[in-house]
Parts: structure tokens; sequence; C-alpha cells
């Protein structure tokens, strides 16, 4: 063997919030690509069973475990049936969070916490397993958001928990220095999934969909082409977030 001699071993990829929305379509992409699939859900058994089985009508291979991303003993456990199903782990996907808005007077501390225990600890948590278990030439992909840099009332408490993300993810990649592994983060702009328009009114979402010099709103497809991208052939992409919002600045 050399070191350009090509691998055609099976690569894995664990994808949280996998059931739905932008997880649920960077799951299908990354099982056309030829991806074995985790697909992770934290409640809704129907949906990540619809994902798996749309990936096995495309040919591919997956299987639904549930796990809370902020708890440790439940991430440990997905990243075992990974292990034990496929053999092993590539790339992490790590799509799951929630999203509530109000401004900051009057943004309820209970909704605060809540965010910060799945988009902070959660981060935290997964990324973590992924460090220690991720084979070399392997890829974690974090999601932050394009609201994070456009300062829009309302976002305070969610643009937080996405800063923690960015801090997360550039400071991993640095760790990680010596493993063939890269650390980025996804930033989408609005993109019409249901965490996205639910509670917004048809002038809001139009509002939004002016915003970036393409004139519409992203798509779940447009975020999983930057996915897969990062998941492949970018590797020399690394300790980057890439704002996938049509130009919005």
């Amino acid at each position: 063997m050399t070191e350009h001699t090509v691998t055609t071993a099976r690569r894995v990829a664990v994808v949280t919030g996998g059931s739905r929305g932008i997880g649920r379509e960077s799951a299908e992409r990354l099982a056309a690509d030829g991806f074995a699939v985790v697909i992770n859900y934290a409640g809704n058994r129907t949906d990540a069973d619809a994902t798996v089985a749309a990936i096995a009508a495309a040919g591919g291979e997956a299987i639904a475990h549930r796990a809370d991303v902020a708890d440790e003993l439940a991430v440990a456990a997905l990243f075992d049936a990974a292990a034990e199903t496929f053999g092993g782990v590539d790339v992490v996907v790590h799509a799951a969070g929630v999203m509530t808005l109000a401004p900051l007077v009057d943004m309820d501390l209970d909704a605060l916490d809540r965010m910060h225990r799945t988009n902070i600890r959660g981060t935290f948590v997964v990324d973590q397993q992924a460090a220690r278990r991720l084979r070399g030439g392997g890829a974690i992909i974090n999601f932050s958001s394009s609201v994070l840099s456009l300062a829009l009332p309302g976002y305070s408490a969610y643009a937080a928990t996405k800063g923690a993300v960015e801090a997360m993810t550039l400071i991993l990649a640095r760790e990680l220095r010596g493993r063939d592994i890269t650390v980025n983060a996804v930033a989408p702009g609005p993109t019409a999934t249901a965490l996205f328009l639910e509670g917004k009114d048809e002038a809001t979402i139009e509002k939004f969909a002016g915003q970036a010099p393409l004139e519409r709103l992203g798509t779940p497809q447009d975020i999983a082409e930057v996915v897969a991208f990062l998941a492949g052939p970018a590797r020399w992409v690394n300790g980057q977030v890439v704002r996938a919002n049509g130009g919005i600045v």
C-alpha cells in the first residue's frame, strides 16, 4: 500500500436530529453518497423510522437510535450502537437543536435552560464522544446559525447558544491536531424547516425570504449539500464556520 491507495471500506455517519428537517435531509444525502447512517432521534420514533425506510428504499443502509443528546450515557450508547452495527464512526453531523424566541427582557428562563441543555451541553457531549471515537479521516460537523452574526431582535438566547457552539467548534479543531479529523460548523440562514416556520406569519416569512440576494428561503437540501461537502471532499476545510445563507450579510 502507498499513501495514495484508495480505501473502499464503508464510511459511517451518526446524524443527531436526523428524523426531520435539515438532519433528515443530511442523513439521506450522506446515505446517497455511500455512508451507512445512524439516525439519532429524541422522541419521534415514527419520523426516525420513516427516514430509515426512505434511505433503505433508495438502496442505502441506516438504523434509528433514540438518545437525549445532553445525556452522556445515552450518547455513549448511541456511538456503541453505531460501532456494533456498522463497525465504527467516521462522521458526526450534530443537527439536533431547539429554539425559543423572545426579547431578552421577556425570555422564560426555563426555556433558556432548555436551549442551553440541548444546544450547548448537547453539542459538548456529542462532540466529546466524537473526539474520543472517530476514526482517522473523519469529520465533526456542528450546527450554528447565521442569526448569530445578524443580531436579530428576539434571538438573543438562541444566538447565545450558537455562539457557544462556534467557540467549541473552533477550539476542538485545534485540540484534535494530529488526528486527521476535521471540525467545522454550518450556520444556515433562514431555512424552510418546521423549526424555522413555526409561529411565523406569511408576512414575516416573506420578509426573511427577501433578505438574501437570491430572494428565497434556504431549503434543507441546500444545507445538506454543505454537510456532504464537509463530510467528504473538504479535507482542507477545518476549524471554520460556513455561513450557508444565500448571501445575507
